[in-house]
């Protein structure tokens, strides 16, 4: 059966090279083929903040971002590799490309619809990134264009096999600290942390009424204990900015009970959500047991542990120092990890333990029919 599947999708795409001129053509779905979706901010932007009408302080295409692996810059928020990158690596995809790259077509891998800077509310930074809930347009969107590539039952069964990696939330709490916005007196903690989890929960419940049944999360990390974080402690000698560490915990509890409720709640939903929080506090507190040398301060920056958010000299910062070896740091720039530690991330997300990453782990989501 699998030489005779393997013959048609041959045919198909042989004709296709004929017929190409007079229309989109179509595709073929892979033998058990599972695509990758990706949501959510820089952690996970490949490159999409380079298509649209925003500021360099929310693109990553200049050097040095990208020197350690791509010998150019990318868009990705880091030395060399994003954890998305990583994780299509393990389940043998190619790199998943930004859904607004003018050469987009990968379209049986999945793509790639977040954007550095977004939040899950709208309000954050809003005109200058792609929040949460316009990314789940362009999956919309993306939808509709599968349908022409693929015939209905095979668009319906590449998106029920996919896998929905989602990561969001850092913004929504960073921006109103470091803009000493007033939106905490305007609402309590745990009322702002429902909003967020309440714009992500309609963005899952949306993915699922489109055939999604896969979903990978990362929840949040100790965000006072990044180094812009400590930063903006800069008085107390490494010290963490424990009110910013106080929202990611709440948003930590909250996604967590939403994830359990959703599980329960829709059929076939299944559910990895990586404890990011224990994660990268280890290596911060411990780096060389994970074989780096400096855990607190940023290979890429200015400033108190490099936590000013200068990498690159193209935001309103221009000076900027940079690390001889990414390698050496958990973090590579003010907020973003180094490849290395992404790689760490996503091995840990991919195959580890339900004490790390749980109730599955991405591999057994790849793997499930």
């Amino acid at each position: 059966m699998m030489g005779l599947r393997f013959y048609l999708c041959f045919l198909v795409l042989f004709t296709t090279l004929f017929i190409s001129t007079h229309g989109l053509g179509h595709l073929c779905l892979p033998e058990e083929h599972v695509a990758l979706f990706i949501f959510g901010d820089s952690l996970f932007d490949a490159g999409n903040n380079n298509y649209i009408n925003t500021t360099t302080d929310y693109q990553a295409n200049y050097e040095p971002y990208g020197e350690n692996f791509f010998k150019y810059s990318s868009g990705r928020y880091s030395d060399g590799r994003i954890i998305p990158d990583f994780i299509a690596e393990f389940a043998k995809l190619s790199f998943i490309t930004p859904y607004l790259h003018p050469g987009y077509h990968q379209y049986t891998d999945g793509a790639n619809f977040a954007s550095a800077g977004a939040g899950a509310l709208a309000e954050t930074r809003q005109g200058m990134v792609i929040d949460l809930k316009t990314q789940l347009s362009y999956f919309k969107n993306f939808e509709r264009l599968l349908s022409e590539k693929l015939d209905d039952a095979e668009a319906k069964t590449l998106l029920s096999r996919a896998v929905y990696l989602i990561n969001i939330g850092t913004n929504d709490y960073v921006v109103p600290f470091t803009r000493n916005s007033s939106i905490f007196q305007s609402y309590s903690q745990k009322e702002y942390v429902d909003m967020v989890i309440g714009n992500l929960t309609f963005v899952i419940k949306e993915i699922y009424k489109e055939g999604g049944r896969k979903f990978g999360f990362l929840n949040l990390a100790p965000l006072g204990c990044l180094p812009l974080g400590r930063a903006l402690n800069s008085g107390k000698t490494n010290e963490c900015k424990h009110e910013l560490t106080a929202l990611a915990k709440l948003h930590n509890k909250a996604l967590t009970e939403v994830l359990h409720n959703l599980e329960n709640e829709l059929n076939g939903f299944r559910y990895s959500i990586a404890d990011t929080y224990t994660i990268l506090s280890e290596r911060i507190n411990n780096p060389l047991k994970y074989g780096f040398k400096e855990g607190y301060i940023a290979c890429c920056g200015i400033g108190p542990y490099k936590g000013i958010n200068s990498c690159g000299g193209k935001r309103s910062v221009k000076e900027y120092e940079l690390c001889e070896n990414a390698s050496e740091y958990v973090f590579f720039d003010t907020v973003h990890p180094s490849e290395k530690a992404n790689q760490q991330f996503a091995e840990l997300m991919w195959s580890g333990t339900p004490n790390v990453t749980g109730p599955y782990n991405l591999k057994a989501l790849f793997e499930h029919k």
